[in-house]
């Protein structure tokens, strides 16, 4: 009953972890905000989610890396429940790329989209539960590459360590309004992106201490004790999903 009624805004949430995170929450009794920056996959996981949620779900497509949509979003939240209490930032691209040759414009793509639409998400939606003084928890999505090198993945890798300082620093400007922020880093995750590899899943599981990669579920689940009442004292922390990968991080290319 703790975890009922509350409204949660997520970003990328159309397919993927994201939207595996919404129909998580939605089952919980959550009212759901998700977003996507296709609009036809926002309709489509609107319609999947609302067979077995309890909540109310609602749609929104954009670009989250647009602070003018940021608001807009964070906007719908309070006109439609009259307050946000969970924010998850989980859009992000990857741009692969080799050092040497990588151009100007994917970095700062990448570094808008990933660190910029997570910052003025948190931003946007820390005001408004500043404003409640009801307090709320914000989570962004990192990756395992902020914490081991890979290959082609300098710029993404930097995006997502990014976003790891930046929960911890928000402890500081945040716990005084009882909002608590932290980050969760997925390992190699099967996903419908993924799924379009034949050799993902084999190379991931050979190279994984605990024998596979992640599913979108092992990383939703994660993700809603976060936000959940259960984790509120729990705050500026990163908690890595890979199966053990970092503590060994042999490479895929090997």
């Amino acid at each position: 009953m703790k975890n009922q009624e509350k409204v949660a805004l997520i970003t990328g949430a159309g397919q993927g972890i994201g939207l595996e995170i919404a129909g998580v929450l939605a089952e919980k009794g959550h009212h759901v905000i998700l977003n996507d920056i296709e609009k036809s996959l926002t309709e489509e996981a609107v319609a999947e989610i609302l067979r077995d949620a309890k909540g109310k779900i609602l749609g929104i497509s954009g670009d989250s890396g647009d602070p003018t949509f940021i608001q807009e979003m964070v906007g719908l939240a309070e006109s439609e429940f009259g307050k946000l209490d969970i924010a998850i930032a989980n859009a992000g691209i990857t741009l692969y790329g080799d050092f040497w040759d990588y151009s100007p414009n994917d970095f700062f793509e990448v570094m808008r989209v990933n660190a910029g639409g997570t910052f003025f998400l948190a931003q946007a939606a820390a005001r408004l539960m500043k404003k409640q003084k009801t307090g709320g928890s914000l989570l962004f999505t990192s990756s395992v590459t902020a914490h081991q090198a890979h290959k082609n993945l300098a710029a993404y890798a930097m995006s997502k360590a990014a976003i790891e300082m930046l929960a911890k620093n928000l402890v500081i400007e945040l716990s005084e309004y009882h909002i608590n922020v932290n980050t969760i880093s997925p390992g190699a995750t099967l996903t419908s992106r993924t799924a379009s590899d034949p050799d993902y899943e084999k190379t991931w599981s050979r190279i994984t201490p605990m024998g596979r990669p992640a599913t979108v579920v092992d990383i939703a689940h994660t993700a809603a004790f976060l936000v959940s009442e259960e984790a509120r004292h729990i705050t500026g922390q990163n908690l890595v999903i890979d199966g053990g990968w970092t503590s060994i991080s042999p490479s895929p290319y090997n």
